[in-house]
């Protein structure tokens, strides 16, 4: 790894608090990789070899099962995966692919579990990461549960319009298919359901996206602080 790239890596914040020491000896044995859209990085049922953590770009988690497969979730800037298995040493319960093209870090898993039980600031970063990972499925199984696929598309379209900061209009950051796995639908429920949204002022065109009626939209969609805020 190069020492520009050294300096990058230390100031990610998986990293904060923990002593410089560990840090170094950790980012000596990893792998700083590019790795273009749709290359996949993670296995399902293959030994969690190493923690990965998005440096730039977007990584898609997925899962198959006989000929189903589905989007578990989609992870960007800062994001590690998957710590769990890393951390009990388990095979990887899901697989992961480049969505855009990425740079992820890889460090070694048996690294990880040492510095875990070592340095008591990575293990509250550790921590952190898996209680986020849990308190996301949580929301996820609501959000499944509680919601038709309308109400589900709904909140996401609210959710990535503010995640944006765009004026009502943004470009669908992937493909539409990946986004009706996302949200538990076929492709074919999430052009029906983006054709059910035109009463609520939602223009569809290719990839862009037009929200002409925020107040209208959120009636509709009704989110809740403990399902859709990404800060509780």
């Amino acid at each position: 790894m190069r020492i520009e790239d050294l300096d990058e890596m230390q100031r990610l914040p998986l990293f904060s608090g923990v002593e410089p020491a560990h840090v170094d000896a950790m980012l000596k044995a990893s792998f700083l990789q590019r790795f273009p859209a749709c290359v996949e990085l993670v296995r399902e049922g293959e030994p969690a070899d190493f923690l990965h953590v998005v440096v730039d770009g977007q990584v898609e988690l997925f899962s198959a099962y006989r000929e189903r497969e589905t989007t578990v979730g989609v992870l960007g800037s800062g994001k590690s995966f998957i710590v769990a298995a890393v951390l009990l040493d388990k095979i990887y319960l899901k697989s992961a692919r480049a969505l855009s093209p990425s740079r992820i870090l890889m460090i070694p898993a048996d690294a990880v579990r040492r510095y875990f039980q070592e340095d008591a600031a990575f293990s509250r970063s550790m921590a952190i990461e898996l209680a986020l990972a849990y308190r996301s499925v949580v929301k996820e199984l609501k959000n499944q549960k509680l919601r038709s696929s309308l109400e589900r598309l709904a909140n996401w379209l609210l959710a990535h319009h503010v995640q944006t900061g765009a004026p009502g209009r943004f470009e669908l950051p992937f493909d539409k298919k990946v986004l009706a796995s996302r949200l538990g639908m076929a492709p074919e429920v999430l052009s029906r359901s983006f054709a059910a949204l035109i009463p609520y002022s939602v223009v569809v065109s290719g990839a862009s996206v037009q929200l002409n009626d925020l107040v209208a939209l959120t009636k509709l969609a009704h989110p809740s602080t403990t399902i859709d805020d990404p800060s509780s």
